[in-house]
């Protein structure tokens, strides 16, 4: 299934005229069916790891046995779930593996290999058809570390700035900031959500108006392990 086309579609469907300063964020779950990122429970044959992993956890050892092979490593075990850092660099619940609005009870949708390539691969191809090329934000589901509730995040993105630096600018006081970094793209991705809906599959949203024009990848959101005080 191509992706580029369907919502090329669907943005001519609701007879919407984009702008260069638009940015349209897309639901991981939906970029990572086009791009074949789906397995089927009963193709997966557990190994021992993930056997052993599953008995401790309560967990399906076929459903660990993906996520295993998502990971680079196990952050945390606990009941039902691994936090695990993916092969993309992401820590999150089960290596983004969800069977959640999978298309089937025994599917698993897997994260997109490269959630940057694919919004960059987005962007061209409205380009191509439309004539403009708005800012593409792929957002995806992740808990939090010091708060209750998961929000959507920007798992990838291409024309538009992820992160905002204040740092060495001065506040109404002459304060010169020191560690303020504004997550933008996670910012985005999070206000999406609020029409898209976790049940609703909605695959996509159009944000107008929020003046973020850049050039980044998603992974600057990632934190450098030297100065992160959690690993």
């Amino acid at each position: 299934m191509a992706l580029a086309p369907l919502l090329i579609e669907g943005i001519r469907r609701q007879r919407l005229q984009l702008e260069a300063a638009d940015v349209v964020v897309v639901t991981q779950k939906v970029v990572s069916k086009a791009e074949g990122r789906v397995v089927h429970l009963a193709t997966v044959k557990p190994g021992d790891r993930a056997r052993e992993t599953a008995a401790r956890i309560g967990f399906d050892p076929r459903h660990v046995e993906v996520i295993l092979s998502e990971s680079s490593r196990i952050v945390r075990e606990a009941p039902h779930v691994l936090i695990t850092e993916t092969r993309q660099g992401f820590i999150c619940a089960n290596a983004g593996v969800d069977r959640s609005n999978a298309g089937g009870r025994d599917l698993l949708v897997l994260l997109p290999e490269d959630a940057d390539a694919s919004a960059r691969r987005l962007r061209a191809a409205v380009l191509d058809q439309l004539g403009v090329a708005p800012g593409i934000v792929i957002s995806d589901s992740f808990g939090r570390a010091w708060r209750e509730g998961q929000v959507n995040v920007a798992i990838g993105c291409a024309g538009v700035l992820a992160m905002r630096d204040y740092r060495g600018g001065r506040d109404a006081d002459g304060y010169e900031l020191q560690g303020t970094m504004l997550g933008v793209a996670d910012e985005l991705a999070s206000a999406a959500e609020l029409v898209m809906g976790k049940l609703d599959r909605v695959p996509a949203a159009l944000i107008r108006g929020a003046a973020v024009d850049g050039d980044d990848d998603a992974r600057v959101l990632l934190r450098d392990p030297a100065i992160d005080l959690f690993r």
